[in-house]
């Protein structure tokens, strides 16, 4: 099938341009907002209105300078070195999610130590939100047209416009899906359930490992990077150690169980 039509940008106002994938990191956003406060009722924790929105604009400056920066140093370094000027220019895209990762946990550290937060109790709750956020970014990745799939003889197969003229795995929507709807409902599961501190920040840890691995399989490499070391990707060779750790810090925490708090 054809990529439907889809004009990346909403809104135009004279000179300015509105996104559907800045949108996307908005709602997100806005999304991780209403979790923290939900979250917060219900664990009886003293976050007014004025904190959750101190964390979640503190957390987001870690996700966009983090992602940008991983961006650039996981993937095409020596070109910004050549162009120094294009490190600002973000709207041309160019975000990677473990960066953001680094960037957000990084502002996460600062932002609960300034309002004496339990850093796993948090940490669990944002595990919540993250889904959320990569979900509806995979959606705009999709509508940019952007991280295609590998080529495909499959019914369900996208013609992209800068694919050339075979179908190709929309393998946003595949991360769309796991990483946004499935992982979603595992951490909700898990934070509902009596485990230890941090279980749930570490499945989604674990989780996003496992479900980026898998897709990678048929989303096409970046062209500048191509395959590494055994015919891997640079996004396996990324989430496969989210992946080991994750686990290894779940086992890790059962294992510490004693029947009082847990700090993994």
């Amino acid at each position: 099938m054809n990529f439907p039509s889809i004009d990346p940008v909403f809104l135009r106002l004279g000179p300015l341009e509105f996104r559907w994938y800045g949108l996307m990191y908005i709602l997100g956003f806005i999304a991780a907002f209403f979790i923290i406060r939900n979250q917060a009722r219900k664990q009886h924790l003293e976050i007014t209105t004025d904190m959750a929105s101190d964390l979640v604009f503190t957390i987001a400056m870690g996700v966009v300078l983090g992602g940008r920066l991983g961006y650039i140093l996981f993937y095409d370094l020596s070109w910004y070195v050549a162009h120094p000027l294009k490190i600002l220019a973000v709207w041309e895209g160019g975000m990677s999610f473990h960066g953001g990762l680094l960037g957000a946990l990084t502002a996460a550290v600062y932002i609960f130590r300034k309002f004496r937060l339990d850093f796993w109790q948090m940490a669990d709750i944002l595990a919540q939100a993250g889904p959320v956020g990569l979900g509806l970014g995979r959606l705009g990745n999709f509508i940019n047209g952007e991280l295609y799939g590998r080529t495909t003889d499959l019914p369900w197969g996208v013609v992209f416009p800068g694919g050339g003229p075979v179908p190709r795995h929309p393998s946003q929507l595949y991360e769309a899906f796991l990483e946004g709807v499935v992982l979603f409902f595992a951490v909700r599961v898990i934070s509902g359930l009596k485990a230890p501190a941090g279980t749930a920040f570490w499945t989604f840890i674990s989780g996003y490992g496992l479900f980026r691995f898998f897709v990678e399989f048929f989303r096409e490499p970046d062209r500048h990077i191509g395959f590494l070391w055994g015919g891997a990707t640079m996004g396996q060779l990324l989430s496969l150690p989210m992946f080991v750790l994750g686990v290894v810090m779940i086992v890790v925490g059962y294992g510490r169980k004693k029947g009082g708090p847990d700090r993994l």
